[in-house]
């Protein structure tokens, strides 16, 4: 088993879609449907990745980012936006929250992984 990834999306079907192409690309999936179960998560658990939706219940992404990086025990945590926000300055926005890397959607199954990897040390 590869490494340990925690998914913060509160979509099933992104949720099941997310969780199936790294499973079977041989990583352990944890989930989290909301921000500030997903921060409770990543201090427990420690993943070695966060796929973060931005559009999240309780807290959105932005500040899941902001409080994660802002923690010593999960400041080094690589997360990376999966967001269906893809307007002109999204990105950047993502990124200054705190954010490692930024994946429009929908998810593109073919090509996931390989984007997914790029941010895993």
């Amino acid at each position: 088993m590869k490494a340990r990834i925690l998914v913060i999306e509160d979509n099933e079907q992104n949720l099941y879609l997310i969780t199936f192409i790294l499973e079977k690309n041989g990583y352990e999936v944890v989930q989290a449907r909301d921000g500030q179960e997903g921060i409770d998560m990543a201090i427990q658990l420690h993943p070695a990745m966060i796929i973060l939706d931005i559009q999240l219940p309780v807290m959105d992404g932005y500040e899941v980012a902001r409080r994660l990086t802002g923690r010593a025990e999960t400041k080094d945590i690589p997360i990376v936006a999966v967001t269906s926000y893809a307007m002109v300055g999204d990105r950047e926005k993502t990124i200054s929250a705190g954010c490692t890397g930024y994946i429009e959607k929908p998810i593109d199954p073919g090509n996931f992984i390989f984007e997914i990897e790029k941010y895993l040390s």
